[in-house]
């Protein structure tokens, strides 16, 4: 086995320009035809590497920031109070980072398509990435209705007519396949200025909370930490009211898996890795910007949060998903301030399309990943000449449809009931990312090779991984824990069919395809794999003050 600079081996017959990149106007990756990897000549990338580095880094810092931090935070508050909340988004957050910090180093290596469900087929088992692709397209492909069905929502706030929700269901579904069809250059602009308005909003509500808190809104009432107090920093779950130090435990773990779905979408940048410019400098200097981004926007957040409204108050409560139902809402309406709530619905309903967005990005991205590993139907490998996956899209995209099923009353049972069913599936996206570095870190050991001359590389690890895999095992285990106070069939099946359902897919796989766990020294590490000059371009040193600050904040 060769070092870890070692190009793949590739016929010069069929590449005269001697690059091995789609994209660039050079020819297709002809990797070795060995049949003990499954991997062989027909595993040829075809997208194209149009995706910026103000782009990628803009995804990183924001792209998973959306309804679940804006709106979830209140539900999150409710549930476990202000202390409650912010220990459940801590841990949460440190589970986060142990999973992009593992994808991250894996995609530094590898940043080919298929990310992490293909990383599982090829250091775990063929039939583990099988399980863990198919269950992540399913629940990232069944979140763009949700996300659909919550921008439609938040128009409410404005237009309370509900005879209008099917025209505008109608009209974001369109647009939201509209963007990914025209292409990953498209998808990039639109997540740019999306995430620029997240930041700016999330940056905003923070400042405006830390100003209410303090007295400077206008009835000048210092709230401190008053709320704190009077209810009290942790909230019960409502579940053991005769033991009050149960309950308000039972009312952090309930608010731990809430956190978790905050925080699912990461892995947006390491799967789109392969239409990435320079995509190890570019992916490695996102995954290092996470941290703060989690310390800033998610506990900062969280902690602003619990500072304005009681945990207890009503205005929580309301059923309504739209901005009025936003501790920070709520603060500045009691506090005097009447026109920034308008602003947020607007700024939130952006996010959620953003995120609907990003949804059927990544879905179809894993989708086609699968389909060129022959672990989907070949037709989706199908790819335009300028590199997008459009097969992939198409099917994706019809999932957000779906979002029409919530105009329909007697249709919303069944809507919402797969929404709970894929819920779970995100904590398996972790877990398996989790797994499979610790393959990838006993195969590279292993074989010799020296991890530390990655472009991203993590010295935590694999502490870290191990760290994920703990606690995303207690998250898919602790994901329907109510139900055991008032246990129905129903409620149970939709908190845990994804587990026999993922075991099921890699059961199925391995005893039809009869594939076996890789050991250490038979991990392919090489084929197919581009080397840093194939990937990177040169890095151009700033020139004047703006390319300085340009460099700093992406």
């Amino acid at each position: 086995m060769s070092d870890l600079q070692s190009p793949p081996i590739y016929d010069e017959k069929k590449n005269d320009s001697g690059s091995l990149e789609k994209g660039s106007g050079a020819q297709d990756y002809v990797v070795q035809a060995d049949e003990r990897y499954k991997f062989d000549t027909h595993d040829l990338d075809q997208v194209q590497r149009r995706l910026k580095q103000r782009h990628v880094q803009m995804i990183a810092i924001a792209g998973t920031i959306g309804t679940g931090l804006f709106l979830g935070s209140g539900s999150a508050l409710h549930g476990a109070g202000p202390l409650g909340a912010l220990i459940a988004y801590v841990l949460v957050g440190t589970v986060a980072y142990a999973s992009l910090c593992a994808i991250g180093e894996m995609t530094s290596h590898a940043p080919i398509s298929g990310t992490f469900p293909h990383f599982g087929a090829r250091w775990v088992d063929p039939a583990f990435g099988f399980a863990l692709g198919w269950n992540y397209f399913y629940t990232n492909a069944i979140s763009i209705p949700v996300e659909i069905t919550a921008a439609t929502i938040l128009l409410t706030f404005w237009d309370a007519n509900l005879n209008h929700q099917a025209g505008y269901t109608a009209l974001i579904c369109v647009l939201v396949c509209a963007i990914n069809i025209f292409g990953v250059r498209w998808f990039g602009e639109s997540e740019f200025a999306f995430s620029i308005i997240k930041l700016l909003l999330i940056t905003g509500l923070i400042l405006c909370g830390l100003i209410i808190d303090l007295g400077g809104g206008p009835d000048h009432d210092r709230i401190g930490f008053r709320y704190w107090k009077n209810p009290g920093a942790v909230a019960g779950a409502g579940l053991e009211p005769n033991h009050i130090g149960l309950d308000r435990f039972l009312g952090i773990i309930g608010v731990l898996v809430q956190a978790a779905f905050s925080f699912q979408g990461m892995e947006l940048v390491a799967i789109a890795a392969s239409e990435t410019e320079s995509p190890r400098r570019n992916i490695a200097k996102a995954v290092r910007r996470v941290f703060w981004r989690i310390l800033v926007f998610y506990v900062l957040g969280i902690l602003i949060t619990g500072m304005l409204v009681p945990y207890n108050d009503p205005s929580l409560l309301g059923e309504a998903v739209t901005a009025a139902q936003s501790p920070y809402v709520i603060a500045m309406t009691r506090s005097g301030v009447k026109v920034l709530p308008h602003i947020i619905n607007a700024c939130i309903f952006t996010s959620a399309f953003s995120a609907g967005n990003s949804f059927l990005f990544s879905s179809s991205r894993v989708l086609y990943g699968l389909a060129l590993r022959g672990q989907a139907p070949r037709f989706l490998t199908y790819c335009t000449k300028k590199g997008l996956p459009l097969a992939a899209v198409l099917c994706t995209g019809a999932f957000g449809f779906l979002a029409f099923m919530n105009v329909s009353t007697s249709a919303t049972t069944v809507f919402n009931w797969l929404v709970n069913l894929s819920a779970v599936g995100g904590f398996f996206g972790w877990w398996g990312m989790n797994i499979t570095y610790i393959f990838f870190y006993r195969g590279m050991r292993a074989q010799g090779f020296d991890r530390k001359k990655l472009v991203y590389f993590s010295s935590m690890q694999p502490w870290l991984s191990w760290w994920g895999i703990f606690w995303t095992t207690i998250f898919i285990l602790i994901n329907g824990y109510a139900v055991f106070w008032d246990f129905n069939a129903s409620d149970f099946l939709t908190a845990y069919i994804n587990i026999p359902l993922f075991f099921a897919l890699y059961i199925g796989w391995k005893l039809i395809k009869r594939t076996k766990m890789w050991k250490p020294h038979e991990m392919d590490f090489v084929t197919g794999i581009p080397t840093l000059e194939e990937t990177e371009l040169p890095e151009v040193p700033p020139r004047n003050i703006w390319d300085k600050i340009f460099n700093i904040v992406f």
